[in-house]
């Protein structure tokens, strides 16, 4: 079944892989499943078994430019949650391993109805988040 956003209304998308987060986020993004993003995503060259994929911002931002998705060119760091644009990828879950960052890829997207955070991990017990102080994001990328 395919789920797709309907207007300002998004839907979480699970990760498929391990370190599947930032095709889940953009799979969100578009409004596709993780299946149709991925194989867009491996006709790029990105594959989430390629830990650049949550270490680099460039895989991503490839991936939405495809997508059609407009992303701002750099991050910001994260302030409060108020300051937050209405639709951005947040970069969660960040810490340094031999030297180079790590980090979980998440959507937050606020709207009439609304303020969440959509989160691919699969063990979680609901995917729509809206336990702001568990989360701890280092910055974000503003999305359009």
């Amino acid at each position: 079944m395919v789920k797709r956003s309907i207007g300002n209304q998004m839907n979480p998308v699970i990760q498929e892989e391990t370190s599947g987060c930032g095709i889940a986020a953009c799979a969100v993004l578009a409004g596709s499943t993780y299946a149709q993003t991925k194989e867009t995503a491996n006709a790029l060259g990105i594959y989430a078994e390629d830990t650049a994929l949550w270490s680099d911002t460039e895989y991503v931002r490839k991936l939405l430019r495809a997508l059609g998705i407009t992303a701002a060119p750099t991050e910001t760091p994260f302030d409060t949650w108020d300051s937050l644009p209405d639709k951005a990828l947040l970069a969660i879950k960040w810490r340094m391993e031999q030297g180079r960052p790590f980090w979980h890829w998440v959507v937050f997207v606020r709207n009439e109805r609304d303020t969440v955070v959509l989160d691919s991990k699969k063990a979680l017990k609901t995917n729509t988040r809206r336990d702001f102080g568990r989360i701890k994001p280092k910055w974000f990328i503003r999305v359009d």
